[in-house]
């Protein structure tokens, strides 16, 4: 069975406040896009952190949305498209979507066209809830992408 061409990793710790917005985001996605899904359109991934091994999860893709919660992003968020890269973040236990964009590059081939969806978050303690500002951020950002997707036009930035 081939991957599905979308796929959305959801970045970040539940138990940390806003750091949840990659993960919730993810959730919240699963049961706008369920029929998309279903479909095999889409494909849906959560983690702590990316690692080298998510290059893997790359293969076969035609476009991947990281989604991660940012404290430095425009509110409600960011999406902006990311380029392979080598950085700070290339090593054997963290990358930056750009590094693991690199590693699959340098290990299997081109990689698929990349976003990132950077949702405003202000809060990120152990044992924190959302924050209001990132709550909204999230409804927001779901509501465009939901939007985006069954339009079918591609994530691009909305207006």
């Amino acid at each position: 069975m081939s991957p599905a061409p979308i796929l959305i990793v959801g970045i970040g710790n539940p138990s940390r406040g806003d750091d949840a917005l990659g993960p919730e985001f993810v959730e919240r996605v699963g049961t706008a896009l369920a029929d998309e899904i279903a479909a095999g359109r889409i494909e849906l991934l959560t983690d702590f952190q990316l690692q080298v091994e998510h290059m893997l999860d790359l293969t076969g893709r035609r476009r991947v949305v990281f989604v991660d919660a940012s404290e430095s992003a425009e509110p409600p968020f960011e999406f902006t498209p990311i380029e392979a890269r080598r950085d700070a973040s290339h090593s054997s236990h963290v990358l930056s979507p750009a590094a693991l964009l690199d590693a699959h590059r340098t290990v299997v081939g081109e990689p698929p066209e990349a976003w990132l969806l950077a949702l405003r978050g202000e809060r990120f303690e152990l044992g924190e809830p959302l924050s209001p500002r990132a709550r909204a951020s999230l409804a927001a950002a779901v509501d465009s992408f939901v939007r985006v997707i069954r339009a079918d036009e591609g994530p691009q930035s909305p207006s």
